[in-house]
């Protein structure tokens, strides 16, 4: 389809649906946090929280299978050891990642979420070098993983910067989610050269859900504050994941990955910014600011595409 082909390679359409998908993964931080109010959700409350994101990515995965239906992609899994593959990736990429992630933004601030989070992007680049040989660290995969750590650290540092401001539960849990993050999408993306990526994607999304809904259920969670406004915000974390999931997928097709993944910078942006919004956290504070800058940086020393060396005489 040619036509189709030249739209989502366009520049416009490529800044336009990729700036989309970021704004809906920043808003999904404090549309969490909300969440958490509007359901009645303690913060100990682990089983519950379970129980919240299972909702969530069980009708996420559905939203995409539904879609790959309507839009004639095969639904049938070739044999037992694809399901067992992809029941996997979608135990690790979404139960357990989310376990994590979940866990951290109840202990700590969404802005602070934002950023972190962010080092799923490093994670990433450290463990593509060990893994595909195509995909070295470079120098300016090194610097720009330097500058989003330090970035980190300092979103940590006190406003007396005598002491780090950093606990298991909260920074160390959503790091460990970016952590789990990147190494189960280096399994997918091996899974997804022989499976469609929103088949992929809806499989994985709904395995993981379902995982994380029994898990709730069998720990005595349960989602019983149901009102006219907490189920708009469940339905809109749904299809925040299955639109953000789907554009991303169909720019990836069409697009070089370094062209669409530079975008991913715009997360934090996004997330900081919404969560200082709806959040009445402090945004305007030095430490922030300079930690976003840096974060930013970093991700877009990592994906920036490197010029080639010119041609010998």
């Amino acid at each position: 389809m040619p036509n189709r082909s030249a739209f989502f390679t366009s520049r416009k359409a490529l800044f336009l649906l990729a700036s989309l998908c970021c704004l809906l993964w920043g808003s999904a931080y404090p549309a969490i946090k909300n969440g958490y109010a509007l359901f009645h959700i303690a913060a100990n409350d682990i089983p519950t929280k379970l129980v919240f994101a299972g909702y969530r990515f069980a009708f996420a995965g559905l939203v995409l299978l539904v879609f790959s239906a309507l839009s004639q992609k095969p639904l049938r899994l070739a044999n037992r050891r694809v399901l067992g593959q992809i029941t996997l990736l979608g135990l690790t990429q979404t139960s357990l990642q989310y376990l994590f992630f979940y866990l951290g933004l109840a202990y700590t601030t969404g802005v602070k979420s934002s950023i972190m989070n962010a080092t799923g992007t490093f994670f990433s680049v450290l463990l593509a070098h060990f893994i595909y040989k195509n995909d070295r660290l470079s120098f300016n995969k090194l610097l720009g993983c330097a500058v989003g750590f330090v970035g980190v650290m300092v979103v940590n540092f006190r406003p007396g910067l005598l002491s780090f401001d950093f606990t298991l539960l909260g920074e160390g849990s959503v790091v460990m989610a970016a952590f789990v993050l990147s190494a189960a999408s280096i399994y997918g993306k091996k899974l997804s050269q022989h499976i469609d990526s929103v088949v992929l994607t809806g499989y994985q999304l709904a395995i993981g859900g379902v995982a994380l809904l029994l898990i709730g259920f069998a720990t005595g969670g349960a989602l019983e504050a149901f009102t006219l406004k907490s189920a708009a915000l469940m339905v809109y974390l749904v299809a925040l994941s299955s639109v953000a999931f789907s554009l991303w997928t169909i720019l990836l097709k069409y697009n070089r990955v370094s062209m669409v993944t530079v975008f991913n910078f715009m997360v934090p942006v996004f997330g900081t910014g919404l969560s200082a919004l709806f959040l009445d956290e402090s945004f305007l504070e030095w430490k922030n600011g300079v930690a976003l800058l840096l974060v930013c940086y970093g991700i877009w020393l990592v994906t920036k595409e490197e010029k080639p060396a010119p041609a010998a005489p």
